[in-house]
């Protein structure tokens, strides 16, 4: 069975690697951009609980390495920007382990060496699509350093090539964004906060947040959003420092000492900050007529207030290794059927999650009140879909080995 997979991000490099395990599969993974090339590596991030625990079940290496490159996300605290306290939960106490702290450039190398030979780097697509037959087979044409290349007769296409994913405008045209009214900024520092800065945490002060913590090697993660109109730029005069300071900076001008190094950092004006607006994309799985089967951001881009973009790439590819490698066994090699099996696995967990992240965004939009709306995060309804975020990941999974002979 031959499969291609686009993109070797994320859930590519996973995929990549749990499909090289499985017998009678003939796995084929392009990547745009050099081994070396971190233009795209982007800042830090954290990964969520439950894909902390997806990952260990399907891969423990793969999670063990991660692991070893990252600090944990033990605790999620909110305060004001003058240092009043309004939240400090335990990860612990609404999930079944720590999350991950850590660079995007080294979760990018991790999940790339645990994929090495098998992804092809410098892979210019130049053309793809069905084969016409009505077979749902598709192919794929690229160059590389190497010269020009052809894949004809791909059983399953994977694309996995990010929030602007080429092969889903290819099969379903351009993926509708819905804005939220909400601008963010990111950036990646230096540590030079003598501990200020450590785990997870989010400072307010009206509908403005600062977000920020801890990432190896020494370096802080940072980011900041504010309102925007719905649709609206992102303007100059949204970007000067000096509306930044503004922003975040109470009005009778106290700052906690954790407020005033992340309100410095952000507006010296060698901070390099990478813009984007919060929005989130419609919901696609697979393709009705081709087999092509989409995960991670080029499925479902959604809002990232709860941190859950890099963290269901990495639950939806193990959901998705986890049913391909059931029906594998079990000698199903009908392409067919693995999207529909992936999708009944996935649908439902999807919508939740997207649901979930942009109600907890709440906080962020304009003329919200972070108090009022942070503790009522601290109140029974949230923490339980809190927990169930965390706990649920393989609430779908086919039951494997031991498991199934137990049954």
């Amino acid at each position: 069975m031959r499969i291609a997979i686009v993109g070797a991000g994320v859930a590519g490099a996973i995929m990549a690697r749990g499909l090289a395990q499985l017998p009678g599969l003939d796995v084929t993974c392009l990547e745009r951009v050099a081994p070396d090339d971190q233009a795209e590596a982007g800042t830090g991030l954290n990964i969520g609980p439950n894909a902390v625990g997806a990952l260990s079940r399907v891969d423990a290496e793969l999670a063990n390495a991660i692991t070893a490159a990252a600090l944990p996300w033990d605790t999620w605290r909110v305060t004001l920007t003058d240092g009043t306290e309004l939240m400090n939960i335990r990860m612990r106490d609404v999930a079944p382990s720590a999350g991950w702290r850590l660079r995007w450039s080294e979760l990018y190398r991790v999940l790339r060496q645990g994929a090495d030979g098998l992804i092809r780097y410098g892979a210019d697509i130049t053309d793809m699509g069905p084969t016409g037959d009505g077979s749902g087979r598709t192919f794929l044409r690229w160059t590389d350093a190497t010269g020009a290349h052809a894949l004809d007769d791909i059983d399953l296409l994977i694309g996995v090539d990010g929030r602007f994913s080429k092969v889903r405008q290819r099969f379903a045209g351009d993926a509708k964004a819905r804005q939220v009214g909400v601008a963010i900024f990111r950036t990646l520092l230096a540590d030079t906060s003598e501990g200020v800065i450590n785990d997870y945490e989010q400072w307010f002060n009206r509908d403005n947040r600062l977000l920020g913590f801890r990432v190896p090697p020494d370096h802080i993660y940072i980011s900041g959003t504010f309102p925007i109109s719905v649709g609206g730029d992102i303007t100059d005069a949204h970007k000067a420092r000096e509306a930044l300071r503004e922003a975040y900076t109470p009005s009778d001008g106290t700052l906690s000492e954790q407020g005033q190094w992340l309100v410095e950092a952000v507006c010296n004006p060698t901070t390099n900050l990478h813009w984007a607006r919060l929005q989130e994309s419609e919901v696609r799985i697979f393709e009705p007529d081709s087999d092509v089967l989409y995960l991670g951001d080029s499925s479902h881009g959604m809002v990232p207030t709860l941190g859950q973009g890099a963290t269901q790439a990495i639950e939806g590819s193990c959901t998705a290794l986890m049913v391909i490698r059931d029906l594998v066994a079990a000698g199903n090699f009908d392409p067919r059927e693995w999207l529909g099996a992936v999708s009944d696995a996935r649908a439902a967990r999807i919508r939740f999650v997207m649901n979930f992240s942009l109600e907890a965004s709440d906080t962020l939009l304009a003329g919200s009140d972070p108090v009022a709306g942070t503790l009522k995060k601290t109140e029974p309804a949230f923490q339980s879909k809190l927990k169930q975020l965390y706990h649920d990941f393989d609430a779908t999974w086919p039951l494997q080995g031991q498991e199934r002979a137990a049954q």
